[in-house]
């Protein structure tokens, strides 16, 4: 199950000889070496495993010993500084250079000083207020190092969703070789698009378990549980993440039967079927014991009910709504136009505005709205008014030339501590739309991180509410907030709150999007693309939006570019901008 490596494993093992190096106080141009190979691996836009190696350093910018390094590593999967480095300190020290919050000289700190060589002993150290008392810590850096260790070990054995569909779908097609047959499906939270997944299911139709049986102990990469499995189901975990894997192996009569059941949640399986008659089943679980099905169609259809898409089988309301056939059409990925909140050069993206924008026209999309970071950002080379004037110009010339494609010029606005937007009312007025979004002084409790973001919402140039809770899936715990109150704002205002599609954060959370709609909250679907690859993450926004029961006229870039235009031009009427920073623009 191993694959070659690519840019961003790369870019993380010369990060890695970098923090390693700092951990143990080496010469600091060699580290900024690895970092900065690491950063010019970063801007590349094509796979460096696909290169000759002797053209690495023409085709890379790289110097010729950086890209010896980059051509050892891409060969053997090391080079010889980072196996140093790593034989010369502890596994568990390493891992603990994965905790958010805490750099190599504090992680070297605590491993010189207080002897702590993993996780565990941190935990353990910190528990017994050591951690506090050590030079440069305090209770403060202790409490937020508890704080990570906790979210980390509850992250323990998960994945996020496009890494486990991956793993889901590579097992599925080794059954099928296998097992000679086209019955085979992922199942379970995959198949209802869970946006982190603890369990692989997987079922298959086979007259020869064995043979699955065989397969699977054989796979590397894999750990069998005996205690838990038998001739029908092999189960065991992931070996690298821990995630569990369950195989069912069924008759191919019983495969329909087996996937359903293996799909929807308990509370979607065991939910009352409303007047039921005597002697009929009351569950949908009773009635797939009782009677085969080939289809799962035929299974609503059975009992009255409107078909239900699996991403929907939660047990949240969705039986009540398919008993009276008032289940929407849920969005598809092909209904999407354009594509919003996405960053070029101008900040911290990886390929120029053209880049992004052809790439997004010759895809058959209509338009772009670019929304680089705004000058509070330092760290993400945000924009300054002159930087703004200079992409304005730009974009100006680009969409003459690429009509009718469109850009459309936006900007990620960082929500400052006090809630007010970054930039002066005048440069905001410049913009056609403007994403808020927090990125600063994110440990909040729900009181300052509601009001934070009410107040930016209340602002007139808010156009979106970007990530709201700024998680990153199962690296960083959102902030707490009052989502009600938030999103009745976002109602009042007529302001919209994107679903942030990037795997690591897909914020909005899937389970407020259903209010979000019933409050008249337009949602957009926005991949933050900071590369044309990441426009694909489009889809997982799309099926976080389908398991809220999100739909094509509730989706703002499912307008066209026209559409998109009129509502732009029409908000900004209402707002008046000033004319001074208009004037010095254009004039």
């Amino acid at each position: 199950m191993s694959t070659l490596l690519d840019n961003r494993a790369l870019i993380r093992a010369f990060r890695l000889a970098a923090s390693l190096l700092e951990l143990h106080d080496e010469n600091q141009f060699k580290i900024r070496a690895y970092e900065g190979t690491a950063a010019a691996l970063e801007r590349l836009e094509f796979p460096v495993a696909d290169l000759d190696r002797t053209g690495l350093p023409d085709r890379t910018g790289l110097s010729k010993t950086a890209a010896a390094r980059v051509a050892e590593l891409l060969d053997t999967g090391t080079f010889d500084e980072l196996t140093r480095l790593l034989s010369i300190t502890p596994a568990g020290v390493v891992e603990m250079l994965n905790i958010k919050g805490i750099g190599p000289k504090k992680i070297r700190a605590l491993w010189r000083e207080l002897g702590i060589e993993s996780p565990e002993a941190l935990r353990e150290a910190a528990e017994q207020d050591r951690v506090s008392k050590l030079k440069g810590f305090g209770k403060k850096t202790q409490d937020a190092i508890l704080q990570v260790l906790e979210f980390t070990q509850q992250s323990r054995g998960k994945l996020l969703f496009p890494q486990a569909e991956a793993l889901g779908e590579d097992l599925a097609a080794r059954l099928r070789e296998t097992l000679h047959t086209d019955k085979v499906a992922v199942a379970g939270e995959i198949r209802r698009r869970l946006e982190v997944i603890e369990t692989v299911a997987v079922v298959a139709a086979t007259a020869q378990p064995w043979q699955a049986h065989a397969m699977l102990n054989a796979l590397d990469g894999l750990t069998h549980d005996a205690a838990r499995s038998g001739p029908f189901a092999w189960r065991g975990t992931a070996t690298e993440s821990g995630v569990k894997i369950d195989v069912r192996l069924v008759s191919k009569e019983d495969f329909t039967n087996q996937l359903f059941l293996l799909t929807g949640t308990e509370a979607h399986l065991c939910e009352p079927l409303a007047e039921a008659d005597p002697g009929q089943p009351a569950t949908l679980r009773q009635l797939v014991k009782r009677e085969r099905f080939y289809q799962e169609s035929a299974i609503y259809q059975k009992v009255g009910l409107q078909y239900v898409e699996p991403e929907l089988r939660e047990g949240l309301g969705e039986l009540a709504l398919a008993k009276d056939q008032k289940l929407p059409q849920l969005l598809e990925e092909s209904d999407l136009k354009g594509s919003l909140h996405n960053h070029s050069t101008y900040s911290d993206g990886s390929h120029s505005l053209r880049q992004m924008a052809e790439w997004l026209r010759d895809h058959g999309f209509e338009y772009l709205g670019i929304c680089d970071h705004s000058q509070a950002a330092h760290y993400a080379n945000g924009l300054s008014v002159e930087r703004v004037r200079q992409q304005h110009r730009e974009i100006d010339q680009l969409n003459q030339e690429l009509a009718p494609f469109r850009i459309f010029k936006g900007i990620e606005s960082d929500i400052l501590g006090d809630g007010s937007l970054d930039y002066s009312p005048d440069v905001l007025a410049s913009f056609d739309f403007i994403v808020a979004s927090i990125h600063s002084n994110l440990k909040m409790d729900q009181h300052r991180a509601t009001e934070r973001l009410l107040r930016a919402i209340d602002n007139p140039y808010t156009t979106m509410l970007g990530h709201p809770t700024g998680r990153l899936l199962l690296r960083r715990e959102g902030y707490p907030i009052d989502y009600k109150a938030v999103i009745d704002a976002c109602a009042k205002r007529n302001v919209m709150i994107e679903i942030n599609a990037n795997p690591w954060r897909l914020d909005l959370d899937w389970r407020w999007v259903h209010y979000a709609l019933e409050q008249g909250v337009r949602l957009s679907i926005n991949p933050d693309a900071h590369h044309t690859d990441g426009y694909a993450d489009m889809r997982y926004g799309v099926l976080m939006g389908r398991k809220g029961m999100l739909t094509k006229e509730m989706t703002f870039n499912a307008l066209s570019g026209d559409e998109v235009a009129a509502y732009f031009a029409e908000r900004k009427a209402k707002i008046k901008p000033p004319e001074a920073f208009k004037a010095t623009l254009f004039g």
